[in-house]
């Protein structure tokens, strides 16, 4: 199937202030392009683009004082197949984890490992191991949580959206990712694009946060919060949690004015 995806992004700036973008396709999908994701701005101004230890790609730019846009529109392709399904995925021991998977165990910012590893035991420490435990942590998450917009804010971890049982998609992943860390269930954050395909329009488009859990020597796709396999993901970029995956980061001053977001499905080619 082929997705047309892009985003606009628009900000106001009192003053010229430094950028750091999480907004290009993973490197791991980069040969699925069938057109460029150029990151391009307005006015035009220098991106230059590196590589993080995570394999996402980075884009930098100085944002110019006054009105300043940033956008991307381009066509991916992508098998059509939802994601994948392998109950019997079993779970490694965490002395046998390779060395690069480990990380992925600690606590970070919005996981709070510390403050909810008495509660995941509680809660989890009956089921099954592997597959079975991820999915009765998606499970009770995406029953935990009500999903509100209202209630988003960069400063909520894992324990806040527990205790508060309202957020948004990244709030899900969050206290998910918390959770499997805690039965020492590797796993790691993604955000991209999920739209609305194969399933029912469930509102105005977003880029998405899912997570993926290691298991059997292999990462599978997770997603607490819509906790149904889904056709058409387009990963951006992952890591420990969002502190590593930011849309952006300005250093200043830098008032969101406009955002937009799209990935629709488009007819074969010719």
């Amino acid at each position: 199937m082929r997705i047309r995806a892009g985003f606009e992004i628009v900000y106001d700036c009192p003053a010229p202030v430094p950028m750091l973008l999480s907004l290009s396709v993973h490197t791991s999908r980069r040969g699925d392009l069938e057109t460029p994701d150029w990151v391009r701005t307005q006015p035009m101004v220098d991106v230059r683009q590196y590589i993080d230890l995570y394999g996402n790609i980075c884009s930098r730019v100085l944002a110019p004082a006054g009105r300043f846009a940033i956008s991307a529109d381009f066509i991916v392709r992508d098998s059509g197949k939802v994601d994948a399904y392998a109950p019997g995925a079993i779970q490694i021991a965490a002395h046998n984890l390779p060395d690069d998977v480990i990380l992925y165990l600690l606590g970070s910012r919005y996981c709070e490992t510390d403050r909810l590893s008495d509660l995941a035991w509680s809660l989890f420490g009956g089921t099954p191991l592997g597959w079975r435990r991820v999915q009765a942590i998606c499970d009770y998450v995406h029953e935990r949580i009500t999903f509100d917009y209202q209630s988003a804010r960069p400063t909520k971890g894992a324990f806040e959206a527990y205790n508060e049982q309202r957020g948004v998609c990244r709030d899900y992943a969050h206290l998910a990712i918390a959770f499997c860390r805690c039965m020492n269930i590797p796993a790691r954050y993604c955000t991209g694009y999920l739209g609305d395909i194969g399933v029912p329009v469930i509102g105005v488009m977003d880029f998405s946060a899912w997570f993926e859990a290691y298991l059997d020597g292999q990462w599978y796709v997770f997603d607490a919060r819509n906790n149904i396999p889904r056709i058409g993901r387009v990963l951006i970029a992952r890591g420990r949690d969002a502190t590593d995956v930011p849309i952006a980061n300005t250093f200043g001053p830098a008032a969101l004015v406009g955002f937009t977001v799209v990935s629709d499905e488009l007819p074969a080619a010719a």
